[in-house]
């Protein structure tokens, strides 16, 4: 089972609220804020193309780039002492410091 539906290059998290007896949810890995929600499984997914899609429209219509989602790039905030740590492990490796942050990625995704 998934948490997740895919439309185009867009991901969406999928939640059920019990009390409200909805499915719910939002487009993750952008800024933009792109939700939906249905009271079925088909309700939810349709809710989920015209989200997404409703979203290009208006960005092409107010001359907009659409978000892409995963574009690669991201900040990350770590303790001082851990970056250090993390750019000498790389040094010693002969490897960059994101080539380095990408292995410890892949290892833990993987």
């Amino acid at each position: 089972m998934s948490n997740f539906i895919h439309y185009r290059d867009y991901i969406g998290s999928v939640e059920f609220s019990e009390e409200g007896e909805i499915f719910h949810g939002k487009v993750i890995g952008i800024k933009d804020l792109i939700s939906f929600e249905g009271d079925s499984v088909k309700s939810l997914i349709e809710d989920f193309h015209n989200a997404v899609d409703e979203y290009l429209e208006f960005c092409e219509q107010n001359g907009k780039l659409p978000e892409k989602p995963f574009k690669g790039t991201f900040n990350v905030r770590i303790q001082p002492e851990l970056h250090r740590k993390a750019v000498l492990a790389a040094s010693a490796r002969g490897i960059s410091l994101n080539a380095f942050v990408e292995d410890a990625i892949r290892h833990n995704v993987n």
